[in-house]
């Protein structure tokens, strides 16, 4: 894969990132936040770093596992990962503008 493939890849990802919701909150993932960076190699493999809002979160089993299912479908994609980090704690700061407007936080 050429260096544009690989970014045109990453867009991809991220916008399939961006139609998977936090149950509990009306925003998608990327907006609030949560993922922390998105990596694609010339082997079209992709690792996601993420977070989740906190260490107890209700979803914590089974969102790591929706993201690696979804990215999975693009047919561009040979294999997807899924890292959950706590380093940096996720906080309100994060969230995009938009996730802010979104949830009445400006």
């Amino acid at each position: 894969m050429t260096e544009l493939e690989v970014q045109q890849l990453g867009d991809k990802v991220v916008t399939v990132l961006k139609t998977i919701y936090d149950p509990e909150i009306p925003v998608d993932i990327y907006e609030l936040g949560l993922i922390y960076d998105v990596f694609v190699n010339e082997n079209r493999e992709v690792k996601i770093l993420m977070t989740l809002t906190s260490p107890n979160c209700p979803v914590a089993e089974t969102l790591p596992v929706e993201v690696e299912e979804k990215v999975k479908v693009l047919e561009e994609v040979k294999d997807a990962e899924v890292e959950i980090t706590f380093d940096p704690t996720w906080s309100q700061d994060m969230m995009s503008e938009e996730a802010r407007l979104e949830l009445g936080f400006l």
